[in-house]
């Protein structure tokens, strides 16, 4: 990019955080709650479907979270068809696969090894490609941290819209990418079950440590 055409860029993203500032300047308790402080991590499901528009603004919200380099290595399958559950399903220890299959949409968040070859796209005003280039392990740990990091911001976006979320880390991703991803070489992470939750089936909230228990300020 030309110096003039990046200081322009800057000026209008520095503008764009002081007007928002100015309309905002934290969350109310309630919209913490809804996203964080309250939320639960659901089981069961209700039938009410989730719509292709509300997947695709919930990805929009989600692609917006800061990523080491604007790297965006992870990837997305919403799997919302019985065809799809049914792969899925290959994957599951047996007490997932009814959470799976009672949720409209279960993500499989993902990441793509090649996701550094984009930094051209990505990156523009730097070339960082050798950053990554022969570089197994740093690319490898680069893109496991930051399609985490992605992940995490599916879910708190979800909840931010209204969805419910349960996350599932019990699966097989040598199967999950061996019967998604044989094609692109995408490698899977964690699993998302998405949806409108039924609450009769939560429990009480388990307990979370004390800020002087892990915390140090130095």
């Amino acid at each position: 990019m030309r110096t003039e055409t990046l200081d322009t860029h800057r000026a209008k993203a520095q503008d764009a955080v002081r007007a928002l500032r100015g309309r905002l300047d934290r969350l109310d308790d309630d919209a913490i709650d809804l996203i964080l402080r309250d939320a639960r991590s659901h089981y069961d499901w209700t039938d009410r479907p989730v719509s292709e528009a509300m997947l695709r603004e919930l990805y929009e919200i989600t692609i917006s979270g800061p990523t080491s380099m604007n790297t965006c290595p992870a990837r997305f399958v919403f799997v919302t068809s019985e065809a799809g559950k049914d792969r899925l399903a290959k994957s599951l220890k047996a007490k997932n696969i009814d959470k799976m299959r009672a949720a409209p949409v279960t993500a499989i968040v993902a990441w793509d090894p090649l996701y550094w070859q984009r930094l051209d796209f990505l990156f523009p005003h730097e070339d960082r490609k050798p950053l990554f280039d022969g570089k197994e392990d740093y690319a490898h740990i680069t893109a496991f941290r930051n399609s985490t990091l992605q992940g995490a911001y599916l879910m708190i976006a979800a909840r931010a819209l209204g969805l419910d979320v349960g996350a599932m880390s019990g699966f097989s991703n040598q199967i999950v990418d061996a019967e998604f991803f044989a094609e692109n070489g995408w490698k899977s992470n964690f699993l998302v079950n998405l949806g409108y939750a039924d609450e009769s089936a939560l429990f009480q909230k388990l307990p979370r440590f004390a800020f002087d228990d892990i915390c140090e300020i130095l």
